[in-house]
């Protein structure tokens, strides 16, 4: 069973939709100790960094996510907002401290020509790198995935799963042992996203 953590940031529907297609059983909890006997997680969300951090500090959730995720070493997925809160900081309303998990920072787009529409909106390929992760299996070298953010993340190409391309390169997927995230919605994506989620889900 996956585990989806509602911690109130939106899209938990979408998620649990897409699971129910693939045939995955899945639950929505906010319990830290559900949270705790997990054996995969998905940290979905949509909007804003700070108020994100805040809702994990207040619903005590931050203590049992890093349990299952550095201690017990199960399989994580961070989709979004939920990618971007692996980092070890976000910029959206000043310098906010972050999970941590992933050795990077989240900014906002910064384009000279500000005719560049944000947030970048839309389907957008994503190149996978050499050693293509277990979540992009059975995938082509290079697949299209549904993009909705003003945000992304800057971090150390080792940890670099897959890049897009928005005015310039930006990080679209990133993994760290048992710890995946993608700036993408697998579940807004059709078939490309549907395989990525049933990938994640054969993770051991």
């Amino acid at each position: 069973m996956i585990t989806i953590v509602n911690y109130k940031m939106g899209n938990i529907r979408s998620v649990v939709n897409a699971l129910e297609y693939l045939g995955i059983q899945s639950r929505v909890t906010s319990s830290p100790q559900e949270i705790m006997q997990s054996e995969k997680l998905i940290l979905p969300g949509v909007g804003s960094y700070f108020v994100a951090m805040q809702n994990l500090q207040s619903m005590n959730l931050i203590e049992p996510l890093n349990e299952v995720a550095l201690v017990k070493k199960r399989p994580v997925l961070g989709i979004c907002l939920g990618m971007q809160l692996l980092a070890e900081s976000g910029t959206e309303e000043g310098e906010v401290r972050g999970l941590g998990w992933i050795p990077g920072h989240v900014k906002r787009f910064n384009f000279e020509n500000s005719s560049h529409r944000i947030p970048h909106t839309g389907f957008n390929s994503v190149q996978f790198g050499a050693q293509k992760s277990a979540l992009f299996e059975s995938l082509g070298n290079q697949v299209d995935f549904y993009f909705v953010h003003s945000y992304h993340m800057e971090c150390d190409d080792d940890y670099v799963s897959g890049w897009a391309d928005y005015h310039g390169r930006f990080v679209a997927s990133v993994e760290r042992e048992n710890v995946y995230g993608v700036q993408f919605h697998p579940e807004k994506s059709q078939s490309n996203g549907l395989m990525m989620l049933h990938n994640f889900a054969q993770i051991i």
